[in-house]
């Protein structure tokens, strides 16, 4: 296995790092590029015997990481943050070559909020043991105590801002972390993992082991060291890690995908909300809070569409390094079989291209930015998550008829809602899902509640909720008057 992976100039590790060390293996896999599909290199493939050193290494160093209190930990995460904003152009390098991610998107946007990720827990940890609860009996003093080691495996649509978004918090409250990376998209957690090392993180508080999901994930799920497992990705593989996990008793935190609603209210803004659809294409869709099922008043279908289809043609496809690029590749061949499987499907069955509805001929794994109408609510092309950018059309007659649509799957993670805001304010409210946005996208507040109801997840990440989960939650009680023992139940 090669010693370094060399991208646009920067060198990356493909060595797992365990107990602050890298450390090599015999097996490894190959990750390519899906913008033109050319070898990065090979990645060390973690066996039983590394995720066990990485489990260990975490339980070792995890009662001194506990002990420091957030104040000393705040000094260390701050440096963390620095270092990966000094790595930054790196990241980015790294993730928009093995993940297909726009460029511009993670200079802007990513890299910052990955440092934000571990900054703002990091201070927010402050806060955590102020709660206190008065009675007349006794002062209950609420405390968050660190749980333990905490897995984190994160997917491949967006590795450094979910990662840093989960070990963040687990971090910032005294947790020791087991990052196992995406198979197809690992780099930018190797590079975390450097950050780590040179802001000084004390060996084993932070552990990256590489691997398959069927082999190594396997393993590290169903290790009996581990207090939490935070996993985002599918819900085939939630149910997977919650079987292991479950002969543990290791509680869950999962994000597992949506097919959100687009809900197009007959007092919309037009234009508006059909730029804002356009957005929905970013990522080439392989965004998991993008609303993809879009539901639109019939008495504004054709003018809608009209706006929206003028300015998706305006949309460019190509490489993801390219400023000027606003739709990339597919992640994999794997994935791109998928999405376009799903698309002949439903077009067997009936469904109408309203735009795109084929591969793109800017490269192999690129795909026209496509809208399908004429499908039926139960056909598999609505009730299924395509991960990829396909979206579909549905039309109402009535605000129930909308919200109706809009629950009628089994998913409910976000969802966007236009029209005037009183009017759409109400109808967003009956929706069921984790969030909505109102005449918006994408909003979003480290401090606020994100997850999904349904097949969508288990739990809540952000603010106090993630602390909530990588915490185990103390009551300590402490009598107001002198206490007598007494076996008298009155």
């Amino acid at each position: 296995m090669q010693k370094t992976i060399k991208i646009d100039g920067f060198e990356i590790s493909p060595q797992h790092y365990i107990g602050g060390q890298r450390v090599a293996s015999p097996g490894c896999f190959e990750i390519f590029s899906p913008i033109d599909g050319r070898v990065l290199g090979q990645v060390a493939e973690g066996g039983d015997e590394h995720v066990a050193a990485a489990v260990a290494a975490a339980r070792a160093a995890f009662p001194a990481w506990a002990a420091l209190g957030p104040e000393k930990r705040l000094t260390y995460l701050r440096r963390f943050a620095d270092e990966i904003g000094k790595r930054s152009d790196a990241l980015c390098a790294a993730e928009s070559n093995d993940a297909g991610v726009l460029l511009s998107r993670l200079q802007h946007g990513i890299v910052p909020r990955a440092m934000q990720n571990i900054t703002w827990f990091a201070e927010a940890a402050l806060t955590l043991q102020d709660k206190i609860i008065e009675t007349t009996q006794a002062r209950h003093y609420v405390r968050h105590d660190p749980a333990g080691v905490c897995a984190i495996i994160t997917p491949w649509n967006s590795p450094l801002m979910l990662t840093t978004w989960k070990a963040g918090p687990a971090l910032a409250s005294g947790n020791t972390v087991v990052i196992k990376p995406p198979e197809w998209a690992p780099l930018t957690c190797s590079l975390l993992a450097d950050a780590a090392d040179a802001a000084g993180l004390p060996p084993g508080v932070f552990n990256v082991v590489q691997g398959l999901g069927s082999t190594t994930g396997a393993r590290l799920v169903s290790d009996p060291g581990l207090a939490r497992i935070s996993f985002t990705g599918s819900g085939p593989t939630a149910k997977i890690i919650a079987q292991a996990a479950g002969a543990n008793l290791t509680p869950c935190s999962f994000e597992l995908g949506g097919k959100s609603p687009f809900i197009v209210l007959a007092d919309a803004d037009l234009d508006a909300a059909a730029a804002t659809g356009a957005l929905m294409y970013r990522n080439a869709t392989q965004v998991c809070l993008a609303g993809t099922r879009f539901l639109v008043d019939v008495k504004v279908k054709d003018a809608f569409i009209t706006r929206m289809r003028a300015v998706v043609e305006k949309l460019r496809v190509g490489d993801p390094r390219d400023p000027a690029t606003e739709v990339g590749p597919i992640i994999h061949p794997r994935q791109f079989e998928r999405v376009k499987g799903y698309v002949e499907r439903a077009k067997a069955a009936g469904a109408q291209t309203l735009w795109g509805g084929a591969p793109h001929e800017y490269g192999a794994l690129y795909y026209q930015p496509t809208m399908l109408t004429n499908v039926a609510q139960d056909s598999e092309i609505v009730q299924q998550e395509v991960f990829g950018p396909v979206l579909v059309l549905q039309t109402f007659n009535t605000d129930d008829e909308a919200v109706a649509l809009a629950n009628g799957t089994d998913y409910g993670l976000g969802g966007v809602c236009y029209g005037e805001t009183t009017h759409a304010q109400a109808v967003a409210e009956q929706v069921r899902t984790g969030f909505i946005w109102v005449n918006s996208f994408g909003i979003r507040d480290l401090a606020a509640p994100f997850g999904g109801c349904k097949r969508s997840g288990v739990g809540r990440e952000g603010g106090d909720w993630s602390f909530e989960f990588f915490c185990d939650v103390k009551d300590v009680v402490v009598p107001k008057h002198p206490f007598k023992a007494s076996f008298s139940h009155r």
